[in-house]
């Protein structure tokens, strides 16, 4: 495959999904961020008990909250 066309598909791949992206590295900064200010001493809580565990989840959540401010671009007959 050629490189220029891959760097195309790639491009309009981001682009599609441009609000899922944004969403997941702002809700992983979060819950980073979370998990270091706020967190869990006691390591009891399953979720910001751990950095790993705490940015997986709110990058997820934040993909899935910024998914919702999608225009659909389908017309309903």
């Amino acid at each position: 495959m050629n490189i220029i066309s891959d760097f195309y598909s790639m491009k309009k791949w981001m682009m599609h999904y441009k609000l899922w992206i944004i969403g997941a590295v702002a809700g992983g900064i979060g819950g980073f961020l979370y998990w270091k200010l706020i967190g869990c001493n006691s390591g009891t809580c399953a979720i910001t008990s751990s950095p790993r565990n705490s940015t997986i989840y709110f990058a997820v959540m934040g993909a899935l909250l910024f998914s919702m401010f999608k225009k659909n671009t389908k017309d309903v007959a």
